[in-house]
């Protein structure tokens, strides 16, 4: 016999704001709908006048005493606040830290895959935690993975720069690297360069010698 599916019983969540029949306090203090303060009155009074221009009464300060309403179109407010509220966070910049590890003895070959690794996420506009781990005897020697950590901030230099330096956590050294500004710039302008445009040769300045025209001397 199969098993019965659960359901959530929670109900859904209700919105807090308390409007037109939902406010119970004896009197507020009314604002209309042009912004100007009207003055303290019954609530029942304050009702009737936004319900007059076809209009909702609105809780704005619950706290106040008495709490302040204001006269307004209450599903044209929620939907205008709901569209400011996704175009700010459309324009919010999400950072991640991204997390490449390395060992002391690392080979010429692990050395540059990972370095690729660090200059991709950088061009994503990530941060980079790079840690160097240390086994047994390799902590005599924690030279060696700031010595590995220096190149590879100065192997990145243009792209990033040093948010951390090089600090000794346990058996772990670490160093946050951030993407600089020519990072993030060549980040943002390679999704705007498409094939065709980089198929389009540069066109010469008039005047200008081709390098085969270059003398050594003149430079």
């Amino acid at each position: 016999m199969p098993v019965p599916r659960r359901f959530d019983r929670q109900p859904p969540e209700r919105d807090p704001t308390r409007i037109n029949e939902r406010i119970r306090v004896p009197e507020v203090r009314l604002i209309d709908e042009t912004g100007q303060q009207v003055g303290i009155m019954k609530t029942q009074e304050a009702l009737r006048y936004a319900q007059s221009r076809d209009l909702d009464l609105v809780e704005v300060a619950p706290d106040a005493r008495p709490p302040v309403c204001r006269v307004l179109d209450y599903s044209k407010y929620k939907y205008e606040q709901n569209q400011k509220q996704k175009a700010a966070r459309k324009h919010q910049t999400q950072i991640n830290v991204r997390e490449i590890k390395f060992r002391p003895k690392i080979a010429q070959h692990d050395y540059d895959t990972k370095k690729g690794h660090v200059e991709r996420f950088l061009k994503s506009r990530d941060k980079v935690k790079v840690t160097i781990m240390f086994r047994g005897r390799e902590m005599a020697h924690p030279e060696r993975g700031e010595m590995i950590l220096n190149r590879l901030a100065e192997d990145l230099g243009e792209l990033a720069v040093i948010e951390q330096r090089p600090q000794q956590d346990g058996r772990n050294m670490t160093m946050l690297l951030a993407p600089s500004k020519v990072a993030s710039d060549d980040g943002a302008s390679a999704d705007d360069t498409g094939p065709e445009k980089r198929r389009q040769p540069q066109q010469k300045p008039a005047g200008s010698a081709s390098p085969a025209e270059i003398n050594p001397n003149q430079i």
